[in-house]
């Protein structure tokens, strides 16, 4: 992965989403495992050192893992799964690939697989535990009791229903048999040291992938009243399966967790400093609006609207030429049947809101190099792009209310395109008002 391979756009391309661009590209290189993992590595220990993990960037981790591990080769191996496409080649550590952000049957064989490879430790043993955005979904072995389906199915409606992440991760800890903790009670006696690249607002260690390694501070009443309040009612076994409760999830007190530790190796923050830096050097005043923004992508879109409008008619709460950079992930609640990640309906909504005001560019995209289940990153924008809907006969409007955000972008070449990124801090936006 190179800031060059993010760069890359459309052939015609002005100074300013160049530098969104840029800014994009920078943003991921600076969440690379390459670039943070070797800070945070442990001491070699008496006994072996395995490796497990999940998540989009689970796989590059474990190939910088190996470039900087100074202990044993032949102590030294483990298993990862990362998303489809996502894979890259290791010496020493097992790679496989499986669905995201629906599980299948593939992820829930590796699961199996990463419980059978840290059974049966010692407390000399090392486990060094990997762990990334998508890892949800990656370790998908389903409670006893439960199948592959059941989790499929409240995966699905989750996604559309506009649950957060906290909510959609507090569903999947106790529908699991692995994550919520439970993985760092099958490594008992052995220490674990988990590194984490966090997607998550606010950073918290527990929603990261559901924390298969960290206490768990949520309960199965918590994740039935998130099914209540968004009316998921099937499959009956899910339901029935958390009324039972009849294994909580780790809490902080749990055995567990005397020998653990984690580490965060990259943050949204992170990303985020180092892009204001880009939009500094370019004669740009940056203000990270906060890297922990929620909400609908289309509310959070009309917020970014109105700074701008502020910005460009009373130089507030930063006087032009400037860059507003924001994080954090937003959600979307499905009403229609088109295609579009959270980012793609972010710039649309906010195309709307601006209804071409002049000198304004933005870009919005996730730094997996994904937004939501389609081939683009995200978007970028630019004021003359409704008119230009409107020359080729697309109404936004129409195309926001059917949630279809990437076929509106894709008829006006403006999608983001980069490939597996191999990392994973969440969405990444930048507003830039000249």
């Amino acid at each position: 992965m190179n800031v060059l391979a993010v760069s890359i756009g459309k052939n015609k391309m002005n100074a300013h989403e160049q530098l969104l661009r840029d800014m994009f590209a920078v943003a991921v290189q600076a969440a690379q495992p390459s670039e943070t993992l070797e800070a945070f590595v442990p001491d070699v220990p008496m006994g072996r050192t395995v490796v497990i993990g999940a998540g989009k960037a689970s796989a590059a981790m474990a190939r910088a893992f190996e470039a900087v591990w100074q202990g044993p080769a032949d102590k030294l191996s483990g298993l990862v799964v990362t998303r489809y496409g996502y894979s890259v080649p290791c010496e020493h550590i097992e790679i496989v690939e499986a669905s995201h952000p629906v599980p299948d049957l593939a992820g829930e064989q590796a699961a199996k697989r990463i419980l059978d490879t840290v059974s049966g430790l010692t407390a000399d043993d090392l486990v060094v535990c990997l762990i990334s955005g998508g890892g949800s979904s990656l370790l998908s072995l389903p409670a006893a009791g439960l199948t592959l389906e059941d989790k499929q199915h409240i995966n699905k409606a989750l996604l559309k229903s506009g649950a957060n992440i906290r909510e959609m991760n507090c569903v999947r800890k106790h529908l699991s048999a692995i994550k919520g903790g439970r993985l760092a009670r099958a490594c008992v006696p052995a220490r674990v040291v988990s590194l984490i690249i966090s997607d998550v607002p606010d950073d918290d260690l527990d929603v990261i992938a559901s924390g298969p390694t960290v206490p768990d501070p949520t309960s199965f009443s918590d994740a039935l009243a998130i099914l209540k309040k968004y009316d998921i009612e099937q499959p009956v076994a899910v339901l029935e399966h958390l009324r039972r409760a009849e294994e909580e999830t780790p809490s902080a007190a749990d055995i567990a967790f005397t020998k653990t530790e984690s580490h965060l190796i990259a943050t949204p923050q992170f990303s985020l400093e180092a892009a204001a830096k880009v939009a500094q050097a370019a004669g740009y005043t940056p203000m990270i609006l906060g890297d922990s923004i929620e909400g609908e992508a289309s509310d959070v879109a009309i917020v970014h609207a109105a700074i701008a409008k502020q910005v460009k008619r009373h130089h507030q709460p930063l006087a032009a030429p400037c860059v507003i950079l924001s994080g954090g992930e937003t959600t979307v609640t499905v009403n229609g049947s088109g295609r579009g990640g959270r980012n793609a309906e972010f710039a649309l909504a906010l195309s709307v809101a601006l209804n071409g005001l002049p000198g304004v560019y933005a870009l919005a995209a996730d730094t997996d190099g994904i937004d939501g289940s389609e081939d683009n990153a995200g978007v970028v924008i630019r004021p003359d792009l409704l008119a230009l809907a409107e020359r080729k006969g697309l109404d936004a409007k129409m195309f926001l209310a059917n949630n279809d955000g990437y076929g509106f972008f894709k008829q006006l070449d403006a999608l983001v395109m980069t490939g597996p990124t191999f990392t994973n801090v969440n969405d990444f936006r930048a507003m830039l008002i000249s």
